[in-house]
């Protein structure tokens, strides 16, 4: 992971691609509509060079950015406005219940051993105050196979190396990106619930037209945009659709009143 992540721009990765700026822009519309109004105290876990801390902290809320990669906190440090510092999702370094929300946006795709991905929610659910929200994204299990397929690079051979990650969730680097977990709906639920978290719901975040936003190219892509919104926002609920078509996944669940 370390070594993809010092060969990437990771800060502009969604504002690169049709389907990136589709995802920021769900994303921070999920985000005003889960999130507890400012100035609410926010971690964002994993949260790479800051993209969505400095949007919230623009906004007014208290936001601390925590991020394994050295070189994604000294970028998030130069946006000013919230705080950052180096740190691993299974092991925060912020005392239990002080949260009011936490983004983990990044880390459940990149620990592609379950009892690692359920460390790392369990220590969102210790951070958060009771009442406290969570928003954990993930990967589409499908994401890699429609990438490919759409941009018309889908081989018998890239075949073939898609169907174990079909079957496992367990990417295959020589795909492309590093290792990772693509999770399907019912995957991520489970592992919500499992890590003690209440009222536990599964959105599709870029919808079924994500694709499409890519095929169209940015001189047509406005003409996509309103369709695309409106497809993602239909569908966003929908397990047989998120399943087969949504590129990204965000669990959306609360910390329950402990005893």
């Amino acid at each position: 992971m370390l070594r993809h992540y010092a060969q990437v721009d990771e800060g502009a990765r969604l504002l690169r691609s049709g389907h990136g700026r589709l995802e920021l822009v769900r994303t921070r519309e999920l985000m005003v509509r889960f999130l507890p109004p400012a100035p609410a105290r926010v971690l964002d876990i994993g949260g790479a060079t800051g993209i969505h801390a400095g949007w919230l902290a623009g906004r007014g809320y208290d936001v601390h950015l925590v991020d394994p990669v050295p070189e994604h906190v000294d970028a998030a440090l130069a946006h000013g406005g919230f705080t950052a510092a180096v740190g691993d999702a299974r092991a925060v370094d912020r005392p239990g219940g002080g949260a009011d929300a936490v983004l983990l946006l990044g880390p459940l795709y990149h620990l592609v051993e379950r009892g690692d991905r359920l460390v790392a929610l369990r220590e969102a659910r210790r951070v958060l105050r009771p009442g406290g929200v969570l928003l954990a994204g993930a990967i589409g299990r499908y994401m890699a196979l429609l990438d490919w397929a759409s941009a018309g690079r889908l081989t018998p051979d890239v075949a073939d190396r898609l169907r174990p990650v079909l079957r496992t969730g367990r990417h295959d680097p020589s795909l492309g990106f590093t290792d990772a977990f693509f999770h399907t709906p019912a995957e991520l639920r489970a592992e919500v619930v499992e890590a003690g978290f209440a009222g536990v719901g599964v959105i599709g975040v870029e919808g079924p037209l994500w694709t499409a936003f890519d095929a169209a190219g940015p001189d047509r892509e406005h003409e996509l945009y309103d369709s695309a919104l409106l497809a993602a926002r239909a569908a966003e609920g929908d397990d047989d659709m998120l399943a087969a078509m949504s590129g990204h996944l965000l669990a959306v669940a609360r910390v329950g009143e402990r005893p």
